[in-house]
């Protein structure tokens, strides 16, 4: 997922790049002499906020950092390449997708002790000698916050890479975050480890899921009401707190408003906000027009009971009348599964059509 972080407290020691490098590969050291030649199909050349990084064979190191997400390791796994991960910090203990958290789970954690913010300190990061290292933003390459910078690893032998809308540069990202830039991560990953039929398959089978849930919704609502004004959705991050006012981890601007016009639905709070979040007084709440409910689950044991919360609160509004809501978790990020939740979405809006 790519939101802004909850306010943390991050210890920043003075670390030694020259100790973890003297633990680099064989092949890092190989690089010092004569170059090997490319593998079959290589080179391979991909620019991720603004570097360009000429890929000779595909990684069999990588370390996925945490970033508050699954995007990254989900892809990995959905392209068939846990076996290249040597070190995952990511996992929400919950998936719309039967046996990703299981798999997720499988994979090795490096025996790193990870910060505060469970994530990978850059001497460890450093220490596990990484050709390959998937960060959600650029946080997770800020030295400011303890991590190895994108340079730090470069010297080390290891390629680094996050998604468009994880760059820091926000005049080098065109638009709000959509599905398309969940296929943009698989199909520059399926580039990098040489398995791009694979991540065309994946990125062909979910637009074809995507419009056929659309074209049925809106074919059934060709000509009513609900047709011409989508409902309007609430989707709320259960039982987080982003910022001041009671109500700050209300989804703003994010993949969460290209999945819900998928669905043939409608983000309430689009127009409150510029920002990922809406931080609103609870009056704000009670005022708004809430059709429907898309409760977002992050290491909530319990996002149900959050949604009757919600309806209790206010029971002013039509969703909480109709108990209509639906949870999600990983699929309403960036990552493989926005299928998934385009389908689930929509299912509770117009279950007349699905």
């Amino acid at each position: 997922m790519t939101w802004k972080r909850p306010t943390a407290a991050f210890a920043v020691g003075a670390l030694c790049l020259a100790t973890a490098a003297c633990g680099a590969s064989s092949r890092t050291a190989a690089s010092a002499g004569k170059a090997e030649p490319p593998g079959p199909g290589y080179p391979v050349i991909v620019t991720d906020c603004g570097q360009t990084t000429t890929y000779t064979r595909p990684p069999s190191r990588v370390v996925v950092m945490n970033g508050a997400s699954v995007a990254e390791v989900s892809s990995m796994l959905a392209l068939g390449l846990g076996d290249r991960i040597i070190a995952n910090a990511q996992s929400y203990g919950m998936s719309e997708v039967p046996g990703r958290v299981q798999a997720i789970a499988k994979l090795p954690t490096g025996g790193v002790h990870l910060n505060d913010i469970q994530d990978i300190p850059r001497e460890a990061m450093l220490n596990l000698r990484p050709d390959f290292v998937l960060s959600t933003t650029g946080f997770g390459f800020d030295p400011k916050n303890g991590y190895a910078t994108r340079k730090d690893l470069a010297s080390v032998g290891a390629n680094t890479y996050m998604p468009v809308k994880g760059c820091d540069d926000v005049t080098s990202v065109k638009g709000p975050p959509s599905i398309d830039d969940s296929y943009s991560m698989l199909r520059d990953l399926g580039r990098i480890f040489g398995v791009s039929a694979r991540a065309e398959k994946l990125i062909a089978d979910s637009r074809t899921r995507i419009a056929a849930v659309s074209a049925k919704v809106k074919a059934k609502l060709s000509g009513t009401a609900a047709g011409a004004t989508p409902p309007k959705v609430m989707v709320i991050f259960s039982n987080m707190t982003m910022g001041a006012n009671e109500f700050s981890s209300i989804a703003g601007v994010g993949i969460w408003n290209d999945i819900l016009a998928k669905a043939v639905g409608a983000n309430a709070f689009a127009s409150v906000t510029g920002n990922s979040f809406a931080d609103l007084s609870k009056e704000k709440v009670a005022a708004a027009q809430v059709e429907a409910l898309v409760v977002v689950s992050y290491h909530d044991p319990d996002p149900d009971a959050y949604a009757r919360k919600l309806f209790a609160q206010f029971p002013q509004w039509s969703a909480a009348r109709n108990k209509k809501y639906v949870v999600l978790s990983d699929s309403i990020y960036l990552g493989p599964s926005n299928d998934v939740a385009v389908e689930r979405v929509a299912r509770m809006l117009h279950p007349e059509a699905l």
